[in-house]
């Protein structure tokens, strides 16, 4: 089928359900006819992405909203005050992450003033590269080991339990390009609406062919250049949020954050044919 007649198609198909009974004949005939043509996009690669504990609950209508008790939940950022440690009481002697005394070396409860940035000593920035994630993480995971706590008081312990998994799941939200993209957005107390599908032809035209070349790949070959080209279209969007963020143009960002969201399914799909 020819890009042109998919395009038609996929408009034709999209035509509300409360159009004039003429209108809502017509969509159904061609709905009919063109069924078996059209494969349909797997739900996953347009459904929402798993909840993430840092999204607020709540659901808004449109591109995004912004919420200032959001942003603060999450971390207000460089204007912390200085922690004491609950033991020794030890003040922490700087703005930065009191996971642990270095006096005493008891590890602290959560502050869920610390954003996720701050738990590895980044710069709140969209770009990552160079400033050793993984290390970091590794350093904080070998502190918080239980090994190191099994002596400890029972509440010591929880606070070991709770900090490890703070940073966990600080590490996977800034590993991974989109998630570090809507935690950005979130600490700037943008709110994007997951449940929003987008109604660009184009794109979902580009789905279905993504899909139909996946299910049609005989062989790994085939299916790494299909993901190359997938992450080369990631990537492409990647760039354009971290462009629309430093420039402080949140419109442009959300919507690349939705795009993302299609390629990213796209690549998880591949994967797990590989």
């Amino acid at each position: 089928m020819s890009w042109d007649h998919r395009r038609k198609l996929l408009l034709l198909l999209s035509l509300p359900l409360s159009s004039s009974s003429s209108s809502s004949s017509a969509a159904a005939a061609a709905r009919r006819h063109h069924r078996h043509l059209l494969r349909p996009i797997p739900p996953s690669w347009v459904s929402p992405p798993h909840s993430s504990p840092f999204l607020h609950e709540s659901r808004v209508s449109g591109r995004f909203s912004f919420s200032s008790s959001a942003a603060d939940s999450v971390g207000a950022g460089g204007g912390r005050r200085l922690s004491k440690c609950w033991n020794c009481g030890t003040a922490s002697g700087s703005p930065a992450p009191f996971l642990a005394c270095g006096t005493c070396g008891s590890v602290q409860p959560v502050d869920a003033s610390v954003d996720y940035f701050q738990i590895f000593g980044l710069k709140r920035a969209y770009e990552v590269k160079g400033d050793n994630l993984e290390g970091k993480y590794k350093d904080w995971q070998k502190k918080l080991h239980p090994d190191l706590v099994h002596t400890k008081s029972e509440d010591e312990k929880a606070f070991a339990a709770e900090q490890s998994a703070r940073v966990i799941d600080a590490y996977r939200t800034l590993i991974n390009p989109l998630s570090r993209a809507l935690y950005l957005l979130r600490l700037e107390g943008v709110q994007v609406d997951e449940e929003k599908t987008i109604s660009d032809p184009e794109l979902l035209v580009e789905m279905m062919e993504i899909r139909e070349a996946v299910d049609e790949a005989d062989d790994s070959q085939a299916l790494e250049r299909i993901k190359s080209q997938v992450q080369g279209k990631l990537e492409t969007w990647s760039n354009s949020f971290k462009q629309a963020f430093e420039k402080q143009d949140l419109d442009t960002a959300v919507a690349s954050t939705q795009r993302m969201r299609y390629y990213e399914r796209a690549m998880e799909e591949i994967v797990k044919k590989l």
